[in-house]
């Protein structure tokens, strides 16, 4: 019996260690993989280094970002956070004319 007893405060640290510590921190690595794992062609991304940039492609373990003019290849695990999800179809923004700019363009000739 006194020997339970001596293991009862070992026994409670280790159960508050697992709450504490190790069970969030396997709910945050799951997070992330999901997150890298589904990753889209056009979402807005910072790597871990700090680099913001655009998914361009996705290949296996690789993504492919734009960055200005520049097209650079990063592991998938480099990716830290999604910052906007893009569309994989994305559909060009086209500027309603009025008939108001429609004749102020024929003026201006």
């Amino acid at each position: 019996m006194g020997g339970i007893v001596t293991f009862i405060p070992i026994i409670l640290m280790i159960v508050l260690f697992y709450f504490l510590l190790i069970r969030p921190q396997q709910k945050r690595q799951k997070e992330v993989q999901n997150m890298q794992s589904s990753l889209a062609k056009g979402d807005k991304i910072i790597t871990i280094g700090g680099l913001h940039g655009i998914v361009e492609a996705i290949e296996d373990g690789t993504v492919i970002l734009k960055c200005g003019n520049n097209k650079l290849t990063f592991d998938r695990n480099a990716v830290r956070t999604v910052l906007e999800k893009g569309d994989a179809v994305s559909t060009p923004v086209v500027a309603e004319t009025t008939s108001d700019d429609a004749e102020v363009t024929e003026e201006n000739k």
